[in-house]
């Protein structure tokens, strides 16, 4: 006890008498400025709930909510559209997240809502000329989204504001930002503090966040101050603290202005460390203190060296994901039209990877005057083990498939050597076909890879269920089956990996390949170039703001031969 009770003496020796003397005249002195300082705490407290719940929404979340607010205000959609999306899991999610942020913050309400900011100003200027009526309660500018209310309004009623409220809120949103002063209101919602945040869209303000925070803390008895004792002793108070001062100087004051000073020494000077800390010895907490300060800074040294080196191997792992990236993009075939002599078909591949590296790729390639080959496949896993085992399976196929033979004989090869010393057990599907140029006939294998869509002439594109054999790398001495197209003027041929069909959108729910076919169909007779681009363009539109999973590869080719 005698251990850690010296500072704590010396303290209370000076202070208790100190703390009667000060507080009692402090406390007269300030009363008006302490009361505007709790006013203006709890507004910023009311504020940055406002700013908390803003938080919560994902971008463009918030907008789309306030749109629909307004849609459904003039009369351009039906309330079960507003019933849909109060039912939606996210909406229920941040209904929720929004009642315990009230509860923990201690406020009566929290609420989003649309306002129509025209109609808002034209209410308050008129009022200015006729006087502004005792009863309001049925003008309901806002539109409301959310609220956390004990009974809340629900997604799209109508509220009203408080008269002394309108004022304040005409200038919030023709500023579009937070007000500099701040307003108290009694109200049926009790005593409180209140902040409305405008929410800016499209350069105007479109709704606002407001918060009521109750105002407990100026319920309090600040009038118990005694403030006529204050001036007698005053004198007392002048005298007391001479005498204390000096005291507490040399046992306390002093030491602590050291460890201060050192303190601000030590960021300085660049993290150098105080050799005098070691010389205090007051024999109390003070000499704690600067024993842990002294502690600190020595931990402070060796963490920003050990952070200075995760930060550079940091660095040189993006760089190196950098690089990884280009080469994997500079391995595929960019350079379109891929073959400006070849006017017998034309061709055209995207590849779009989920991660900076992925395991999709595609491939075209002429194996000698009259053959195309054209290669579509997926690797297992996704970054950089499927990257790399992406650059395997490539270079195997394009290498066997220039040394001859027919698309069969070209994967079962492959499988082999992808199957020795295939630790990892990674596989690739692969879809392989080859066309001979001259006559249409293409010749093709599935090894576990999507269904192909096919298009005849004056068609639209269908999916071509084709025979599949198993996935490559895993069985050594697969036998894979064959099959052939004839195509003639105006077929095509689409191929693609299952980050396509299973893109998911923000409701988990999947594109689908009838979504697919019905993207490909939109302008099915389009150039390949540009019937990519439209599928793609559709599945983004889908997708929305969820994230993409998967890597989306394309090829697209048309026989133009007649």
């Amino acid at each position: 006890m005698r251990k850690y009770s010296r500072l704590v003496l010396k303290l209370l020796a000076g202070f208790t008498i100190l703390a009667v003397l000060i507080c009692t005249a402090c406390t007269g002195i300030g009363y008006i400025q302490y009361r505007a300082y709790i006013q203006k705490q709890y507004n910023d407290t009311a504020y940055q709930v406002a700013e908390m719940f803003r938080g919560y929404f994902k971008e463009g979340e918030m907008e789309r909510y306030i749109r629909l607010a307004s849609r459904y205000k003039e009369g351009e959609i039906p309330g079960e559209a507003l019933e849909r999306e109060m039912a939606s899991g996210r909406y229920l999610e941040l209904q929720q997240q929004m009642d315990r942020l009230r509860g923990y913050m201690g406020a009566n309400d929290i609420y989003l809502a649309q306002i129509d900011v025209q109609e808002l100003y034209d209410f308050y200027l008129e009022q200015l000329e006729k006087g502004m009526p005792a009863d309001i309660s049925n003008w309901n500018p806002m539109t409301y989204i959310m609220d956390s209310y004990v009974e809340p309004y629900r997604f799209g009623d109508m509220g009203g504001m408080n008269p002394e409220y309108i004022e304040e809120a005409v200038a919030l949103a023709r500023s579009g930002g937070r007000s500099d002063s701040y307003f108290i209101s009694r109200s049926a919602y009790g005593y409180n503090t209140s902040a409305i945040l405008p929410i800016v869209l499209d350069g105007e303000t479109a709704a606002v966040i407001g918060v009521e925070i109750p105002m407990s803390t100026l319920q309090k008895a600040l009038g118990d101050y005694v403030s006529h004792s204050i001036l007698s002793m005053m004198v007392v108070t002048v005298l007391c603290l001479s005498f204390y001062v000096h005291i507490l100087y040399r046992s306390v004051i002093a030491p602590i202005n050291l460890i201060a000073k050192e303190a601000a020494g030590f960021v300085e000077e660049e993290n150098q460390i105080s050799e005098e800390l070691a010389g205090i010895h007051t024999g109390d907490e003070i000499q704690t203190l600067s024993e842990s300060l002294l502690k600190m800074e020595i931990d402070i040294n060796r963490y920003i060296d050990n952070l200075t080196r995760v930060t550079a191997e940091k660095e040189r792992i993006g760089a190196e994901l950098n690089v990884a990236t280009q080469i994997q993009a500079d391995m595929l075939p960019r350079i379109f039209p891929a073959f400006p002599g070849k006017e017998e078909f034309d061709i055209f591949a995207t590849m779009n990877p989920a991660k900076e590296v992925g395991g999709d790729f595609y491939d075209f390639f002429l194996t000698d005057e009259d053959h195309l080959a054209l290669v579509v496949a997926d690797v297992s896993g996704k970054g950089i083990p499927a990257a790399l085992f992406m650059v395997i399976s490539k270079t195997l196929i394009k290498n066997q498939a220039q040394m001859g033979g027919s698309p069969r004989e070209i994967l079962e090869a492959v499988n082999d050597q992808l199957c020795e010393n295939n630790e990892a057990e990674m596989f690739v599907t692969v879809w392989l076909g080859i066309l001979q140029i001259s006559t249409g006939k293409l010749t093709a294998v599935n090894a576990g890879h999507e269904y192909p869509v096919l298009k005849k002439a004056g068609k639209p594109y269908e999916m071509l269920d084709d025979p599949h054999g198993f996935v490559m790398g895993v069985m050594p001495g697969m036998q894979y089956q064959e099959y052939e197209l004839s195509l003639q003027k105006g077929d095509g041929i689409y191929v693609y990996s299952d980050g396509a069909p299973d893109a998911v959108n923000p409701q988990e729910e999947q594109f689908e390949r009838d979504r697919l076919l019905a993207a490909l169909n939109k302008d099915p007779d389009a150039a390949p170039s540009q019937l990519l681009k439209q599928v793609k363009d559709e599945i983004d539109l889908f997708v929305g703001e969820a994230d993409q999973f998967d890597d989306i590869t394309m090829l697209c080719m048309k026989y133009c031969k007649s």
